[in-house]
């Protein structure tokens, strides 16, 4: 039987990034010991101010039909929080409540993109944009952020990528995977590289809340950007809630109405007792938000202070998020063996970032996601199998 060409479209290369993830989960079910550093889900529970309240709304029967762009007054809390946080003019017009951010990325690129569009995206890039964008039938032009620079993004790289076929620019700030920040000025001329050449901007700042000391832009906020920019975000990373799967987007007016059409087509609103609990996180300041952030920081700075003193090694800081990027090109392996024999020597589980773009070959993304003795553990496990190398061992 035949298959629509989409198929092949979704299946990029990024997505075999997984298997090594999906080994150690099959593997820890069946009773290993293993640490698994190789996704973003983070180790704490959602706080029990969201929990109640959601188990209050489905006790109480709300468990009908929402609003298909999400409940008024979520959308309205949500476009509260985005203009207190980036200065950008917003109201509940402005906002789609998505089954989290990934689906606000799908929606968003067949609702932007054509066949034959170009998109310029920074790379190391997250693995789904490349499935994402090529669904509509876009091609990606990478724009490489090198290691040598932390992984930042040159704008005069994104300029010289532009053709007359770029339709948008999509990029991350904080990125997954590197944890690197877009500052303001950078972002200033992506702006006016987007008002010149007509291009509208998909700003994914999923990370926005979980920054270390440094200033978060926001795109949309800059002058003569809210009109073309489209901002994704959602509660999974800041409030411990990926399985809820509660994601929003902030465009135009014009943009939000198209999606309402795609989402009648594809998702037909989310549960509404999941945007009672929803409603609670955005309103309230709970203070394991704030725990949670604190918490990564200390993870950071205790796993680059332990794996930057291996030989062969080099972990690249980050400014936010729960990843880190460690170079490996040191121990004499690709990222693909050292990832695949550090977990069958050790049963540490990271990621070989090569599949995250030509810019991190030779680095494996980890994760913070594990508490501190694990963390401990699984530096202390990577320390053993580095030195076990024979260049590193020389």
């Amino acid at each position: 039987m035949r298959f629509s060409p989409l198929v092949d479209r979704l299946a990029g290369e990024g997505s075999n990034a997984w298997n090594i993830h999906y080994r150690a989960v099959a593997d820890r079910r069946a009773g290993r010991d293993v640490i698994i550093l190789s996704v973003g889900d983070p180790d704490f529970d959602t706080p029990v101010a969201i929990t109640e309240a959601t188990i209050a709304a489905l006790r109480a029967g709300d468990t009908h039909y929402s609003d298909l762009l999400g409940l008024e007054e979520l959308r309205a809390a949500i476009a509260r929080r985005h203009q207190a946080k980036t200065g950008q003019a917003t109201t509940e017009d402005n906002i789609a409540v998505m089954a989290g951010a990934q689906c606000g990325l799908f929606v968003s690129a067949l609702c932007l993109l054509a066949p034959g569009d170009e998109v310029v995206v920074p790379e190391p890039m997250y693995v789904t944009y490349e499935a994402t964008l090529q669904a509509p039938g876009a091609k990606i032009v990478r724009v490489a952020q090198r290691p040598e620079n932390g992984f930042h993004l040159d704008p005069d790289d994104l300029a010289k990528a532009i053709t007359p076929r770029t339709r948008a620019i999509y990029f991350a700030t904080p990125c997954n995977p590197t944890g690197a920040m877009i500052p303001r000025a950078t972002l200033e001329r992506v702006a006016d590289l987007a008002r010149k050449h007509d291009l509208w901007v998909v700003s994914d700042e999923v990370y926005a809340t979980l920054t270390f000391g440094q200033e978060h832009v926001s795109i949309g906020g800059l002058p003569g950007m809210a009109e073309r920019t489209v901002t994704i975000n959602s509660l999974s990373k800041s409030h411990a809630m990926t399985g809820w799967r509660m994601g929003w987007i902030v465009a135009p007016t014009q943009m939000i109405d198209h999606v309402h059409n795609l989402s009648m087509a594809m998702l037909y609103g989310l549960p509404t007792f999941l945007q009672r609990g929803a409603l609670v996180a955005l309103e309230q300041d709970l203070e394991e938000v704030e725990t949670m952030r604190a918490t990564y920081r200390r993870r950071r700075d205790i796993a680059a202070g332990r794996l930057n003193q291996i030989p062969g090694l080099r972990c690249l800081t980050p400014d936010a998020g729960m990843f880190m990027m460690l170079d490996v090109r040191g121990t004499g392996l690709t990222a693909g063996e050292f990832s695949t024999r550090l977990y069958d020597a050790q049963g540490v589980a990271v990621l070989d970032a090569t599949a995250f773009g030509p810019s991190a070959v030779g680095h494996v993304r980890m994760s913070f996601v594990a508490d501190d003795a694990s963390l401990d553990d699984a530096c202390r496990r990577i320390a053993d199998f580095a030195r076990s190398l024979p260049n590193i061992a020389a």
